[in-house]
């Protein structure tokens, strides 16, 4: 990275952003490419984007492709997939990535019959990413939270449970400890 047209504390946040765009695994190149060139425009205005954000890019895919070589079969965001695709049988309605709790509810509200709604948002995921811990909140159909001894709450803490990921109801959110290895295909 040219850090001299972008300054060393500039370029290691610019990396740091596109290691959790792409480690998260749910933004595809465009996406990624999207929050890049704004990020850059933002805090590198003498950096050209047409060069950078592809570099950026390049060098968190290779970095992410690297680290797979070395994870197991089934990893925890795997485990993850199975617990919300459960869920989602359930009639639990599951909204992953999101940008906020107001997208997510939009979605609910959209559903027929829901049992409830189980989501995390974009900035949960890149969380994980760094720090091993995603949080879920769990709402009823009516959007209200969950609370401890609820069947909604104990039925997901239950099936994340069964699938080996630890997990916490905590001030409203279940927190659940993950290894954040989510393969990646950009």
């Amino acid at each position: 990275m040219a850090e001299q047209a972008v300054g060393e504390r500039t370029a290691r946040e610019l990396r740091g952003l596109a290691r959790v765009l792409v480690r998260s695994g749910y933004a595809d190149r465009a996406a990624v490419t999207a929050a890049l060139t704004e990020a850059v425009q933002e805090d590198a205005p003498a950096a050209d984007p047409a060069v950078l954000v592809p570099e950026l890019v390049d060098e968190a895919v290779a970095a992410v492709a690297a680290d797979a070589a070395d994870w197991p079969e089934t990893t925890d965001p795997d485990r993850l997939d199975a617990v919300l695709a459960e869920l989602g049988s359930l009639g639990v309605v599951v909204v992953r990535y999101t940008s906020d709790h107001h997208a997510a509810r939009a979605v609910l509200e959209s559903a027929a019959d829901p049992k409830g709604l189980v989501f995390f948002t974009d900035t949960d995921v890149w969380h994980a990413v760094d720090f091993g811990m995603l949080e879920l909140k769990v709402w009823h159909p009516d959007t209200a939270n969950v609370a401890p001894g609820e069947s909604l709450l104990d039925d997901v803490l239950a099936l994340l449970h069964e699938r080996d990921l630890p997990a916490v109801f905590d001030e409203g959110r279940i927190e659940v400890t993950i290894d954040w290895q989510r393969r990646v295909q950009l």
